[in-house]
Formats: C-alpha cells, sequence, structure tokens
C-alpha cells in the first residue's frame, strides 16, 4: 500500500520560511538548493533537528534552535507588514527571472570567493500597499555615494522624478544622499518607490530617515530578507545590494567613490544581464570618480544625463527612445557657405562698402555684391544711404 504524502499547508509554508529568514542569512546557495529540491517545510524541519548536512548544517548551527517565526509574523503584521513568498501571487517572478539565471549560470562557472552569490531570495518582508510584482514591472534602481555632493543630489532627484512620471517605480536602498535624494524624487512625482533596506522593518536603517520610511511605507514598498528586528550589519548590505541590481531593469549610479557599494550594485546588475547607466560628474569629484572608472572599464555601461535616456536603454525597443538633444535653431545654418562668409564680413556695428566687407571676408568684390541682395531679402542686412549694415535681428544673433 502506497503511502500518502500530505501536502504543508499554506500557513505551514509561510512559517516556514519566516523561520528560514532567521535561521540563516539570505543569499545562501546551499540553502536556496535545499529548499528548492525538498520544499520550505521540510528544508526547515532537517535543519531545525540538525539533520542537515554539509554547508546547510554549518549554516543553520547557530540559531537552528531559535524559533521566533509565529512572533515574527506577528510583528509583521504589528507593524502593517507581511511576508510575501514565491508560493504567493504577488511575487515578482518576472523581476527576479534574471537573477535565477545568472545564478545558474555561475553555479557552474564557481563564483570568486570575494563575490556575492545571486542567489534568490527565499521570501521578502514588505510593507506598503503596493503588489510587489506590480510595483516591480517596470522598475529602475537609482543608487551611489552616501556623502553625495549638491550636485549629485540634484541629479538622482530630477532623475528619479522624470522616470516617475513616466510611470516607472525608482527603486533604491533608502541609505543617506543619492539613496534618499532618489525616493524623495520620485514621491514628489506623486508615484511609489522601493527602498530595499539591510536590517528589519521595525526599525529601518539610517534612523534619521524615520520620516522618509514612514512616508515609502504608506506610498510605497520598503522591502528586505531580514526579520523585523534584524540589525543592519555591514555585511547585510552587500547582500542587499543584489536585490537592488535583482529587481530592477537596469541600475544607475549617479555618484559613487572608487570604494563605493553603489559599485558593487552596478556589478552585480552586470553579472545579471541588467543595463548599468552612469551619470558623469565633474572630473575634479571624487564622488564621481567610481563612475567615471565604470564607463571607462567597462563598455557595456552607458552615459546617461536625464530620464529618457535612462528609458531608452531600459524600456521597450522603439516605445522608450529618447528625443535628440539639439542646439538652439541659428538662420545662418541654412546660407551657402559663402553667404555666410559674406555676412560675417560685416561689422557687428555701423555700415560699410562692399568693397570693405570683401577685404574683410576674403570674398571678391564682384561676389560680395551678388551675396548682399540675396541676405537683404532674408533679413540679415540692410542698405543705408550710406552703405550696407546688419539689421537689429541679425547683430541680436551671436556669431560662432
Amino acid at each position: 500500500m502506497t503511502a500518502v504524502v500530505r501536502r504543508p499547508s499554506p500557513a505551514e509554508v509561510r512559517l516556514a520560511r519566516a523561520w528560514l529568514s532567521r535561521a540563516v542569512e539570505p543569499g545562501r546557495r546551499a540553502v536556496f538548493d535545499l529548499v528548492t529540491e525538498v520544499g520550505p517545510v521540510e528544508a526547515a524541519r532537517r535543519m531545525r533537528a540538525g539533520a542537515a548536512t554539509g554547508a546547510v548544517a554549518a549554516l543553520a548551527a547557530a540559531r537552528r534552535e531559535e524559533d521566533r517565526a509565529a512572533a515574527d509574523l506577528a510583528e509583521a503584521r504589528r507593524l502593517g507588514a507581511r511576508l510575501v513568498t514565491p508560493e504567493d501571487a504577488e511575487w515578482p517572478d518576472e523581476a527576479l527571472r534574471a537573477m535565477e539565471v545568472a545564478f545558474d549560470r555561475e553555479r557552474g562557472e564557481g563564483v570568486p570567493r570575494h563575490q556575492v552569490e545571486l542567489t534568490p531570495p527565499l521570501a521578502l518582508w514588505a510593507l506598503g500597499p503596493p503588489r510587489l510584482d506590480e510595483a516591480l514591472a517596470r522598475a529602475v534602481a537609482v543608487v551611489g555615494s552616501r556623502t553625495a555632493t549638491p550636485y549629485g543630489q540634484h541629479v538622482a532627484a530630477e532623475l528619479a522624478h522624470g522616470l516617475a512620471t513616466r510611470g516607472w517605480t525608482v527603486v533604491s536602498g533608502g541609505a543617506f544622499g543619492i539613496d534618499a535624494a532618489a525616493h524623495r524624487g520620485a514621491l514628489a512625482a506623486g508615484r511609489p518607490t522601493v527602498a530595499v533596506v539591510a536590517g528589519g522593518l521595525r526599525e529601518p536603517y539610517p534612523q534619521a530617515h524615520g520620516g522618509l520610511f514612514r512616508r515609502i511605507g504608506r506610498d510605497g514598498l520598503l522591502l528586505t530578507e531580514f526579520p523585523p528586528d534584524a540589525t543592519p550589519q555591514r555585511h547585510r548590505f552587500l547582500v542587499r545590494n543584489r536585490l537592488v541590481a535583482a529587481l530592477t531593469a537596469g541600475t544607475v549610479v549617479v555618484e559613487a567613490g572608487l570604494r563605493s557599494g553603489a559599485l558593487a550594485t552596478a556589478r552585480q546588475a552586470l553579472r545579471m544581464g541588467r543595463r548599468v547607466l552612469g551619470v558623469p560628474g565633474p572630473v575634479t569629484s571624487g564622488e564621481s570618480a567610481g563612475v567615471h572608472d565604470l564607463l571607462r572599464s567597462d563598455p557595456e555601461v552607458r552615459v546617461v544625463t536625464r530620464a529618457a535616456e535612462v528609458l531608452e536603454e531600459v524600456g521597450a525597443l522603439g516605445d522608450d527612445l529618447a528625443d535628440r538633444r539639439r542646439a538652439a535653431a541659428d538662420p545662418r545654418d541654412a546660407l551657402e557657405p559663402l553667404a555666410r562668409q559674406v555676412l560675417d564680413g560685416l561689422p557687428t556695428v555701423g555700415v560699410t562698402t562692399p568693397d570693405r566687407i570683401a577685404r574683410s571676408c576674403g570674398v571678391p568684390a564682384l561676389e560680395v555684391l551678388r551675396a548682399l541682395p540675396g541676405l537683404e531679402l532674408l533679413g540679415f542686412v540692410e542698405m543705408t544711404p550710406a552703405g550696407w549694415q546688419l539689421t537689429p535681428a541679425a547683430r541680436a544673433t551671436p556669431r560662432r
């Protein structure tokens, strides 16, 4: 007689994923593989019982006897947050597709020990009304230095505002500097923004951004892989960065020093085949040195200066092309080269004769006489009893 295997209930699955989010640090390939193989409930059971083997056993050893899953879910409800899992309808499958592909590819190639593995998340704690899949369907990351200059903050806010007004969600890390400017720029456009934080949702880091986080939680989304009371330890920022890169169609680096965490986000995005874009800054600014180095060293990184150029890189082919910037129209541009040369021979102030114009511009006097009537018809010159002179409109047009 074949034994009937009971399928875990949705509540059991959610409880198991909540337990896993505390039991091990996120982004661990061995744990992800076990959960994929046997499911979250069985994976959690083995880890609790000490029955897991190899790398999983080592990763779970320190916290396997600590079970606060129910309390964490209750704490999330108290905060108005929720745990979103791959079993939920709002799980951002499409947004995470590139991460999953890169994860599978790098599994075979091997990842250098100094690099964070591109392991997909097991669950996401979320605070805010939008559905994850909808908010992240068209999303762009805007990241950069915590010690941003006024120039960088202005550019980040302008970019985020422009992206938001075009219906794109701006994603960043909630940090000081560029991150905060990007979030505020999106909110100013009346659109949701997503902050992916490196700690728990009870007191998102940095605490000085409490007001900003409250507004994001009301109008956008706060996201994290960590349980509600988790502290923002240094290594968690690098793990967090991979999510910022994974959940977005492209990453824009506005300002970054040579050792900026924003560069790690950009490099992780490149590993996932995402678009990486850099905003140039003053060559004398150390806060832009990392961006400039990224632009010089990687041919896949493109220069952008405004929201339309960002969308041309990350948007739908043919739908999001940026309009070409052009200099202001100059009436002189339509002139034939000879007529333009004759026009340049007239003085800015006062009248002159055809002979003097010829000497001034180096054109034979006969050619000058032939060109002047045409220039008069076009409104560039006028004839007076004393000779020829520029019209007021021609004087107002600066010569180049």
